[in-house]
């Protein structure tokens, strides 16, 4: 008989039972997918005695995940704690080291250190998955390192946070506000313990920093990624967004220019037609563009106990069935470290500004923008309020620089009451 492939799962929380449950209900069928059974050695979590709905009886226990790594029955060490550093990095560290292959779901682990970790396993032979790491269940890494390996790949996007996406579009069906749907979310668990982590654009802008790597081959570098979260999105701002034909997303956005690596993850106007702007709920979406294929699109639940689970089982299954590729889709000693540059390419851009209530003030704005070299698509002033006046100003394309260099210059009007928001609106 072929030898059983004996996993050591750390971590028991959503994705690690249901984990458990696909292993135990779905024996039969990953056998004969693999050609070989599928079995879990050992388990480690931080309570032994909580009720997590599975049975664990069969399997060993450890306290400590290292303890767990470093097991003579375990062939492949699957890592669902979380976090950049701590156990979750020590014990993959020392799962290779021991000789075993890794799958994780830690996008953040991968994001810090995952130029060293892919070094590390591929000098002793070993392989790295994470599927499971961006966008829950939807397949993006296999696309980009199997299905589009013959493509260039021109720029990478989407929408890679559900409770950014979740909160969004609540905000339009309901009428509600930002802080009402961000206590929703947190009733229903969809935040992370750090919430800024989803609202701030940090989880997503990990899961893009990732995909950026496989896709233009470069060390992973997420301290390059250009963070901006949801926080300051009003109700105006998603109502103006769709009488003008548009839908505000948290949109991550990678490619290569003649500049260096742009990365960037902020809120963005797309239009109300394309996929993107059609995403309801917590789902997530990934556009791939290659210069073969053209433009794929990927979309699917992006967390969730079955959906990510399934994706840690397709890693798990291509080990058993001898698939061994590089971690992000060539050999680590190839990546290479790309210069980190800003957005570059020209697009319009939405501003809302709170002005004081005077003469001239709409003048003295332009006259700003017009020094930037931004010439004005069009303008809406609306609902006075006691002292000042919102007004929204689509721009015609410009570049970042001369926007940061106008929203910099506002200050020095004395007619600008508030701190402007300004939105690229992207070309979808």
């Amino acid at each position: 008989m072929t030898q059983p492939l004996r996993l050591g799962l750390a971590g028991l929380g959503t994705v690690g039972t249901g984990v458990v449950r696909i292993v135990q209900t779905h024996a039969d069928l990953i056998a004969a997918r693999t050609g070989r059974p599928v079995v879990i050695s050992a388990v480690s979590a931080r309570s032994k005695g909580k009720d997590r709905g599975v049975k664990l009886d069969a399997y060993g226990w450890e306290d400590d995940p290292v303890a767990l790594a470093r097991r003579d029955d375990v062939d492949v060490f699957v890592e669902l704690m979380g976090g950049s550093d701590g156990p979750a990095k020590d014990a993959t560290e020392v799962a290779i080291a021991s000789g075993k292959d890794v799958v994780t779901a830690n996008k953040a682990l991968l994001a810090v250190h995952g130029h060293a970790l892919a070094l590390s396993a591929e000098a002793a032979g070993r392989v790295i998955r994470f599927e499971a790491a961006v966008a829950g269940g939807i397949p993006v890494i296999k696309a980009l390192t199997e299905g589009l390996a013959g493509n260039q790949i021109a720029r990478v996007m989407g929408v890679m946070n559900g409770t950014c996406n979740y909160i969004l579009t609540r905000m339009e069906e309901t009428g509600q506000g930002y802080n009402v749907l961000f206590d929703e979310c947190a009733k229903l668990g969809y935040l992370e313990a750090d919430p800024n982590l989803d609202v701030g654009g940090i989880d997503a802008g990990h899961k893009l920093s990732l995909l950026a790597a496989i896709a233009f081959g470069t060390q992973v570098d997420f301290d390059s990624v250009e963070l901006e979260g949801i926080q300051s999105i009003t109700l105006e701002d998603i109502r103006q967004a769709a009488d003008m034909g548009y839908k505000i997303k948290l949109l991550g956005v990678a490619q290569m220019t003649g500049r260096g690596l742009e990365q960037r993850m902020s809120p963005c106007l797309v239009p109300d037609t394309s996929p993107l702007g059609q995403l309801q709920g917590g789902t997530n979406m990934v556009v791939l563009e290659g210069d073969a294929v053209g433009q794929i699109v990927l979309r699917g639940a992006g967390a969730g106990s079955g959906p990510t689970a399934s994706a840690v089982m397709a890693d798990v299954m291509d080990i058993a069935r001898g698939l061994r590729l590089p971690t992000f889709g060539q050999p680590a000693t190839t990546l290479r470290k790309a210069r980190a540059a800003r957005a570059a390419v020209p697009a319009p851009y939405y501003l809302r500004m709170q002005l004081l209530d005077k003469p001239g003030a709409l003048a003295k704005v332009a006259r700003v923008l017009g020094d930037s070299g931004i010439s004005i698509d069009r303008m809406r002033q609306y609902g006075h309020q006691d002292t000042t006046a919102p007004v929204l100003i689509v721009t015609h394309k410009t570049t970042r620089s001369a926007l940061d260099e106008a929203l910099a210059a506002f200050g020095a009007t004395g007619v600008v009451a508030a701190e402007p928001v300004a939105i690229r609106i992207e070309a979808v």
